[in-house]
């Protein structure tokens, strides 16, 4: 994986703030092994997310389906890049067997881009949705997808399975989009998130559309409220700020370790702009306590 930001500006050492809990309670090992007996793969577990120790002892984890391997490499991803196996059409009942003996309320799914299946794996994500829906029908379904390369019919065949939150990560600003994501577009992102709102309205149904950014690849503040104005301007209600981690010595490099406060300030920045929920902190993920947000204005 080649970096294409000088990896000699990386910040070796962490600072204070970036503490991760070790699991204690016995809530972790149990979902633990609940996850492992369903052979299902999370993207806690495969994108080293610094939240999973305490999530799991929570009793919840994002569950990411269509396999472990990746068709991209982008520089900051831990999940490895390799040819995909084929799905496993079990799959959507073993995540919603999980999310029942979870006992969730609000769960998360998300995917492997799946650039060699010809729908990018929109079918497998509307098969699990209704499974999921199925097994718990009160239960808030959020996604966090890929772009699907901006394929219309992939974007019907998910959102006409309803779920109340489509999430798609911008994940950078303009400038750094070509040298963080491998084959994904800044402006194909926004577009995706539009399209998948009005296609929610066009259903006769509510959906918030939901976006987040790692902070600390070199971006600046003007570059940052940019990409804000930018998600508003494609119908987008709720954001989160993280800092990115680099996962190992060949991804990208960290630039700079933002600290709480600026977060705490570009939180009440977004607020001001118009986002009605915000998550803004630097071990904050897409998925970080995302039962916390409550589309009860949004999902119909």
């Amino acid at each position: 994986m080649a970096c294409k930001i000088d990896p000699a500006l990386h910040t070796e050492k962490k600072p204070d703030w970036i503490r991760v809990k070790l699991p204690r309670d016995p809530v972790f090992w149990s979902t633990k092994s609940l996850i492992s007996d369903l052979k299902l793969h999370t993207v806690c577990e495969e994108a080293q997310c610094p939240n999973r120790w305490e999530c799991w002892s929570q009793g919840t984890a994002t569950f990411m389906i269509a396999g472990d391997r990746c068709t991209r490499a982008c520089g900051f991803c831990a999940v490895k890049t390799a040819k995909p196996f084929a799905l496993e059409a079990d799959e959507p009942q073993r995540v919603a067997q999980a999310t029942k003996r979870l006992g969730l309320n609000h769960v998360v799914i998300t995917a492997v881009a799946r650039d060699d299946v010809k729908d990018g794996g929109a079918e497998h994500f509307a098969r699990t949705i209704e499974a999921v829906r199925e097994a718990v029908p009160h239960i808030t379904i959020e996604i966090l997808v890929p772009d699907f390369n901006e394929k219309e019919d992939s974007l019907d065949v998910v959102m006409k399975a309803r779920p109340h939150i489509f999430n798609h990560n911008l994940e950078t600003v303009e400038r750094l989009t070509p040298l963080v994501r491998s084959r994904a577009q800044y402006h194909r992102s926004l577009k995706v998130l539009k399209r998948a709102k009005q296609i929610s309205l066009d259903l006769g149904t509510k959906c918030a559309t939901k976006s987040g950014l790692m902070l600390g690849l070199g971006e600046t503040e003007v570059e940052l409220f940019q990409a804000m104005d930018d998600l508003l301007e494609h119908d987008v209600t709720v954001l989160t700020l993280g800092q990115y981690l680099r996962p190992s010595a060949q991804h990208l490099p960290v630039i700079e370790y933002v600290h709480p406060d600026t977060f705490e300030n570009y939180k009440e920045i977004a607020r001001k702009k118009g986002f009605r929920h915000v998550a803004s902190a630097p071990l904050v993920r897409s998925s970080y306590h995302a039962a916390d947000f409550k589309p009860e204005l949004d999902v119909g």
